[in-house]
Formats: C-alpha cells, sequence, structure tokens
C-alpha cells in the first residue's frame, strides 16, 4: 500500500532503511533517491540531506512509497497532487 508523507524524519529513515541516500540528476537541480544496483547508476549524482530538503521544501514536494520492509518504491510529487489524492 502507498504512503505519502512531508515529514522529513520519516522520508529519510524510509530512504536509509532501504540503503538509499538522497541524489539528484547530474547537471541538474531534479531531486532523486538513488537504491544502490538499480537504474541511475551514471545519471544521479548524490547530495547531503539538507540540500535534498531544502530543495524538497522549496518546490513544495511530497514523498510517495510503498510501505513494505523490502519495496524500495518511492516518487516525489508534487504536494498539489498528494492534496488531490492522486
Amino acid at each position: 500500500m502507498a504512503e505519502t508523507t512531508t515529514n522529513h524524519q520519516e522520508i529519510r529513515q524510509c530512504v536509509e532503511d532501504r540503503k538509499g541516500h538522497p541524489a539528484r540528476v547530474k547537471g541538474t537541480e531534479v531531486l532523486r533517491i538513488d537504491y544502490p544496483g538499480f537504474s541511475g547508476e551514471d545519471t544521479l549524482e548524490p547530495i547531503e540531506w539538507d540540500e535534498f530538503f531544502e530543495t524538497f521544501e522549496d518546490r513544495k514536494l511530497a514523498f510517495l512509497y510503498e510501505d513494505e520492509k523490502d519495496s524500495r518504491f518511492s516518487k516525489l510529487i508534487s504536494r498539489d497532487a498528494k492534496a488531490a489524492g492522486k
């Protein structure tokens, strides 16, 4: 089942529990979560959590994820989409 949150601690805990880290697409300000062993190795660069959350808040994003221990499904969506139930 998919969950959505804007809580920084919850996001960080979810990502780190799954061995992921914050990243951006190289040469851009597009945020991503990078999970080792998945696509993106050559196109993503790691960033610090502070930078990630600053951009996350500036762009009014929400974190959509599957709340299952082994799931690495996650997506950054607009908070407008969250409010609309998308």
